[in-house]
């Protein structure tokens, strides 16, 4: 099969996975659930994924190839940025993937897993890429060193995987927490992201 065809099925097959996952649940979302949204059918998505971990990967890698897309603007497009407008500017390229901070607060052991090493290693080199733009960031546009660089980013994608969890809260969930009592600020994406990356860059200059 000529490789066009075979990144065209892909993709519609990680773009339907992607549809699915903006109503559905990681757990309620198959395969076979998959192939009657594609042309292809079912059978065929053995052709390209093993799992449906596999394809989850692949979505989370394109979507770290597109994050990198906009990170990437930031490092090649500004000359100087304060830490406010750099601020700004991740937080808006954050915005634009909520797939991604979906994606990421799932439990990646699991999926991992559950998918080939091929798949493992082409979500890990999207990733890779990330920690290098995030890095190059931050050593250009504040007086880092690479050392320093590479804790801070080690901080601030930690602190990502938890913004879908807080700021997504089902009615049951919101439910549950009133009646423990726990009554606490809820945050937007916007509000939470700005919040950790402040406090993350505090001490940057």
């Amino acid at each position: 099969m000529e490789k066009k065809l075979v990144d065209e099925r892909r993709e519609e097959i990680i773009s339907a996975c992607e549809k699915l996952y903006q109503t559905f649940d990681f757990k309620e979302i198959n395969i076979s659930f998959i192939g009657e949204q594609i042309s292809v059918g079912r059978t065929s998505i053995y052709n390209y994924f093993q799992t449906k971990e596999e394809i989850f990967l692949a979505l989370l890698e394109r979507e770290y190839v597109k994050w990198n897309e906009d990170l990437s603007t930031i490092l090649l497009k500004n000359e100087k940025l304060s830490k406010e407008d750099f601020i700004d500017k991740i937080t808006e390229s954050l915005l634009k993937r909520r797939i991604l901070l979906k994606l990421i607060s799932m439990n990646m052991f699991e999926i991992e897993a559950n998918s080939r090493v091929e798949s493992i290693t082409n979500y890990k080199l999207a990733f890779k890429e990330s920690i290098f733009l995030i890095e190059q960031c931050l050593c250009k546009f504040f007086d880092v060193k690479d050392i320093e660089a590479e804790e801070i980013t080690f901080t601030i994608l930690p602190f990502l995987v938890g913004i879908y969890p807080y700021t997504s809260l089902t009615d049951k969930m919101k439910e549950a927490t009133h009646k423990a009592n726990l009554e606490y600020k809820f945050y937007t994406d916007r509000e939470l992201i700005k919040m950790g990356l402040e406090k993350i860059l505090g001490g940057v200059k």
